[in-house]
C-alpha cells in the first residue's frame, strides 16, 4: 500500500462531508481473515503512539499516595488526582466505580498503590483496558501524561473485525493519512501473513460513509 492510496482515502472520507456541530471522530475499521483469534497469541494486543495526536484531549487520572507524587500528578497536566481515600470509596460502590471508569481515557498510578487498585477496582478497568499504568519514582509524570494524549490501542479481542482511532475531522487531510498508514502497517505486522490475513480496511468519520482502503 502506498501513501497516495492513504491520502485518497482520507480525501475520500472527507470528501462532501456535511458540516456538523461537534468535530466527528475519524476511525479505522479492520476486518481480517484467516486468523484463529480463538487463540489468545494470535489476538492482536498492542498500543501505538500517533505521529500527529488524536486530535482531541484524552481525559488522564493519576492514583496518587504519597505527597510528593500527589502535587507532581496536579501539576502534571492530568484531569484528576485519585487519592487512596478516593480509591477506598470507589472500591464500595461498584456503579460509582463504573462511571468513574467511563469518564477518563488511560489512568497512571503510583506503583505502590497497583496491588490496593488491581483489588479494588480491577475487575471495573481490567475489561475495560484501564488498568493503570505504573509510575516509578524517578519516572517524568509530565512527559507520560503528555505521552497519553497521542496512544491509541490496538486490539482485535476474539472479534475478527475491530476499530482504531486515527484522529478528527479537524485535522488535516495529510495529518490524518499518516496516522491511517502507521496504524495499518502496524497492524499489519502482528499478522502472520502480512496484508493477505486484512479482509478489508475501512475509513470512517462518526456520521459519515465508510471508504475503503483495501
Amino acid at each position: 500500500m502506498t501513501e497516495e492510496k492513504f491520502i485518497q482515502a482520507i480525501t475520500d472520507t472527507l470528501a462532501g462531508e456535511k458540516k456538523r456541530n461537534f468535530v466527528e471522530s475519524v476511525d479505522v475499521a479492520f476486518n481480517l481473515k484467516g486468523v484463529d483469534l480463538n487463540d489468545p497469541n494470535k489476538r492482536i494486543n498492542d498500543e501505538i503512539s500517533l505521529p500527529n495526536g488524536r486530535g482531541k484531549d484524552m481525559k488522564i487520572g493519576v492514583f496518587a499516595r504519597g505527597p510528593e507524587f500527589a502535587s507532581a500528578a496536579n501539576s502534571s497536566g492530568a484531569n484528576r488526582v485519585i487519592s487512596s481515600e478516593d480509591l477506598d470509596d470507589l472500591a464500595d460502590d461498584k456503579r460509582k466505580a463504573r462511571k468513574f471508569s467511563s469518564e477518563f481515557d488511560y489512568f497512571l498510578a503510583e506503583t505502590t498503590m497497583m496491588a490496593d487498585i488491581g483489588k479494588s477496582l480491577g475487575v471495573v478497568l481490567g475489561p475495560r483496558g484501564k488498568m493503570p499504568r505504573p509510575v516509578p519514582p524517578s519516572a517524568d509524570l509530565n512527559r507520560l501524561v503528555t505521552g497519553l494524549q497521542n496512544i491509541v490501542p490496538l486490539r482485535s479481542k476474539d472479534k475478527s473485525t475491530f476499530h482504531v482511532p486515527i484522529g478528527t475531522n479537524a485535522m488535516s487531510n495529510d495529518n490524518l493519512a499518516e496516522n491511517l498508514e502507521m496504524v495499518v502497517k502496524r497492524v499489519i505486522s502482528h499478522l502472520d501473513r502480512g496484508d493477505q490475513n486484512l479482509a478489508s480496511v475501512w475509513v470512517k468519520t462518526t456520521m459519515g460513509k465508510a471508504v475503503r482502503v483495501v
